[in-house]
């Protein structure tokens, strides 16, 4: 009787080992295995995102409008008596820049101690004369020295004024060690520096940057040309 009992036991025990299990219960343990996967997803923290980081090397290095001084360095020998046709085009170039710069005075540099300072003194004249006859007015022009006892017979007249110019900062800076920045996916801190200084070197016109030109008026001779053209042909002639 025992032993009936006990087969009857195993035997129904088996049947319910081998049945499969309902669907309420296996979507459950799905449910419980994503919640792991997300919350073993969540506790670490995700270190590839670099597009939310500020890298912009526009931003690092922005063009600015800022006054800076505009010289040119006039060569005097010793024995100069005059100013050569090279140096007196050098001047006029110099003259034409200013007017499309600047209003304010023209600074003519003259040497102190040097060797060549009775020289550049003695040719001071001739640049006055040539700045004059380029367009600027005698009171534009102011003279002053600077010690150039440093210089020997080497010292130059220097002419400066200031204007608007469109610039950045200065580049070669290298504050980071470029190895430890590496993981982080972010450019070096010079990264697109001379890049900026060449874009704003190349603006004629810093105002640009700051409000449209207005509008020059249209050509009415070349509008009706090309009115007619596409009358005629259908299209405009190249």
């Amino acid at each position: 009787m025992r032993d009936t009992t006990s087969k009857t036991w195993l035997s129904a025990r088996n049947r319910t080992m081998h049945q499969p299990l309902p669907m309420r219960a296996v979507f459950a343990a799905t449910l419980i295995l994503s919640a792991t996967v997300l919350a073993s997803c969540g506790a670490r923290p995700d270190r590839s995102t670099t597009a939310s980081i500020p890298d912009d090397y526009r931003t690092r290095h922005p063009i600015v409008l800022a006054e800076s001084a505009q010289t040119m360095d006039i060569p005097i020998a010793t024995g100069d008596r005059s100013l050569t046709m090279a140096m007196r085009d050098n001047i006029r170039g110099f003259a034409a820049d200013h007017a499309a710069k600047s209003r304010s005075a023209v600074q003519i540099m003259l040497p102190r101690g040097s060797a060549n300072a009775a020289t550049a003194n003695y040719l001071r004249k001739d640049i006055r004369t040539t700045l004059t006859g380029a367009g600027l007015k005698r009171d534009q022009l102011i003279e002053t020295s600077y010690d150039a006892s440093g210089y020997g017979a080497n010292a130059p007249i220097r002419l400066a004024f200031f204007a608007i110019t469109a610039q950045t900062g200065p580049c070669g800076q290298w504050p980071e060690d470029l190895v430890v920045n590496t993981m982080e996916n972010k450019n070096y801190q010079n990264f697109g520096c001379a890049s900026q200084a060449n874009l704003a070197a190349q603006i004629a016109n810093p105002m640009d940057l700051v409000q449209p030109r207005g509008m020059t008026p249209i050509d009415a001779e070349q509008r009706n040309v090309v009115i007619q053209d596409y009358r005629e042909f259908g299209q405009p002639l190249l």
